[in-house]
């Protein structure tokens, strides 16, 4: 059976694993809102280029009806 010094130094094991974790964990859920925000960010500039896209196509097919 352990002695109260054993598990002592067990608790205190313990507890500084638990707040390595902790910190571990907090750093996770910002780089994961870093990232959600990134996704989001190029979301919007994919969007954008694909309006951008889309009116040159439409230009394009004006200009075929005019010629053609």
């Amino acid at each position: 059976m352990p002695t109260l010094e054993e598990l002592a130094e067990r608790i205190e094991l313990l507890a500084r694993r638990h707040e390595q974790l902790q910190q571990a964990h907090a750093e996770l859920q910002r780089q994961h809102a870093e990232l959600g925000a990134e996704r989001d960010q190029l979301r919007s500039r994919l969007n954008a280029a694909r309006s951008r896209i889309d009116v040159l196509i439409e230009r394009l097919s004006a200009t075929d009806a005019r010629q053609g």
